[in-house]
């Protein structure tokens, strides 16, 4: 029989600094056998850095470790590994050239010695299959993982995890890229881990998920632990003062009055052959207009080929009224378009330049069109009001935007359209993996964005979200557009079984 309260890992006064920073503070925080312990916090809180402690990625420079009541030292990944500690990363660590089964026996390849180190190939994939299927997912073992969608590849991550027997799993942000039915998988799979008596520490921004999956909840902020305590004690309103030591002001769900009108997007039958087909809609300026929808449904495919970036085979797009042709981003952007992509990282920064370049990167167009130069004096003016305005945390604007919270490195993504001028924003998952904090101050600039005048279509796997934000909803279901619903008309049951192909 399992011991609940035992402690598998405990970790004690835990402190860690990085170039003179303290990220955190003489951290306590224990796991017990099969149990799922929350912990969450606002980005930069120390969540990570805890963990990747804890997995042998950095070594905290004061504390203690204790594994199973013997204290313990992680130098190494491999060291956690052998003790039985392993982590899905928020980023993935996937080798996209070799196949499914290899990524997930990655090292630990079945095989039999003979002369040479014979691969058991048959068996790999059956232990792929079986490992997949436990995951609810009929994935082939053979494919290779850069042909796979994101939410695909996370499923392999925390495959790989399974496979090794883990005593203790780390799952940082797991369903950030999944859809609801996907999440509803994972959670199960979690379910019978922790029956089997895996412990599994659950990181994640979405509060709502923390009260369906987790025993206990822990909370840090700004490298401080504020408090441990059982889910069942506690609730969301709760949790969000503890992470952000201060009251977020709900914002208003009546509905915006819309004085103007006046379309700013029209899309007339477009079409990419095995992606969408007869995609027909409108946006006006000061709306904000939602696309829901399963993922692999054609959603983010959709706003790439609107802004260039993506392939279409047909139909015709129009910006204020009149026909345009946008073959490439550099076309859209000509045309007052931004793209806020689902993948920051490697889509939307040059991560080894500063917060100043990166804002800037898009900044020329709006001066150019009124015949300015941009010099580095007005360049910096520009970018340092822009960085006050979305409240971005830096040391200054020559810090290396690697180095930036999650959270802050979609703020200056933003920052680099506003710098621009954009007046139709397309938003692809704008607030994942990001903290309640930083997704409340995203969610008051689209609505300030908005507000202006200018035009929001957005891409959202949160229903929440799209229910809190959007004028109108419109749900794809196998890359067409199965019903439109307006906001005091939507509901999650509604939205949901139109992305299901239940019809309206």
């Amino acid at each position: 029989m399992i011991n609940r309260t035992e402690p598998l890992l405990k970790l004690s006064g835990i402190t860690k600094s990085f170039s003179g920073v303290t990220v955190l503070h003489g951290v306590d925080f224990e796991v017990r056998k099969g149990e799922v312990h929350a912990l969450v916090g606002e980005n930069g809180a120390g969540k990570s850095t805890l963990m990747k402690i804890v997995a042998g990625i950095h070594q905290a420079d004061e504390g203690r470790i204790f594994w199973k009541g013997r204290e313990v030292q992680i130098i190494t990944p491999r060291q956690a590994f052998e003790l039985g500690i392993s982590i899905v990363h928020q980023e993935l660590a996937l080798v996209p050239s070799l196949s499914v089964a290899e990524n997930i026996f990655l090292g630990r390849y079945p095989a039999r010695r003979l002369v040479f180190r014979w691969l058991l190939w048959r068996e790999m994939y059956q232990r792929a299959i079986k490992l997949l299927r436990s995951l609810g997912h009929d994935i082939d073992p053979r494919r290779l993982v850069e042909e796979l969608s994101v939410a695909e590849q996370q499923l392999i991550e925390i495959a790989r995890a399974l496979s090794s027997n883990s005593e203790l799993i780390i799952m940082d942000e797991p369903t950030s890229p999944l859809s609801e039915r996907e999440t509803t998988r994972l959670f199960q799979t979690i379910a019978h881990l922790k029956a089997s008596g895996v412990s599994i520490i659950y990181i994640s921004h979405r509060l709502k998920e923390i009260f369906e999956v987790a025993d206990r909840v822990t909370v840090l902020r700004d490298g401080h632990h504020i408090i441990t305590t059982s889910v069942a004690e506690t609730d969301v309103g709760a949790l969000v003062r503890c992470m952000v030591g201060r009251e977020i002001r709900k914002q208003a769900e009546a509905l915006r009055a819309q004085a103007n009108k006046e379309e700013a997007l029209r899309v007339e039958g477009l079409a990419a052959r095995g992606k969408f087909s007869d995609i027909n809609f409108t946006v006006h300026r000061g709306e904000i207009v939602a696309l829901a929808g399963l993922v692999g449904a054609g959603r983010t495919e959709l706003v790439e080929a609107l802004f260039g970036a993506g392939e279409r085979d047909a139909g015709r797009v129009y910006l204020n009224g009149q026909p345009v042709r946008i073959n490439t981003p550099a076309d859209a952007v000509r045309y007052g378009m931004a793209l806020v992509t689902d993948d920051r990282k490697t889509k939307g920064l040059v991560l080894g330049a500063s917060i100043h370049f990166n804002v800037a990167l898009a900044a020329g167009r709006e001066f150019a069109r009124y015949g300015i130069f941009l010099n580095g004096k007005k360049e910096k003016e520009l970018v340092g009001q822009l960085a006050r305005e979305l409240r971005i945390k830096m040391a200054d604007l020559e810090q290396p935007v690697v180095s930036l919270s999650g959270g802050n490195q979609q703020k200056v993504v933003l920052a680099k359209w506003l710098s621009a001028g954009s007046t139709i924003f397309l938003l692809d998952e704008p607030t994942r993996g990001i903290d309640v904090g930083s997704k409340a101050e995203i969610y008051q600039l689209i609505r300030q964005l908005a507000e202006r005048g200018v035009a929001v279509l957005f891409v959202s796997s949160e229903l929440e979200e799209i229910l809190h934000l959007a004028d109108r909803i419109l749900v794809i279901c196998r890359g067409r557009i199965a019903g439109e619903l307006r906001r005091e008309e939507a509901s999650e049951e509604k939205i949901m079984l139109l992305a299901t192909g239940g019809g309206k």
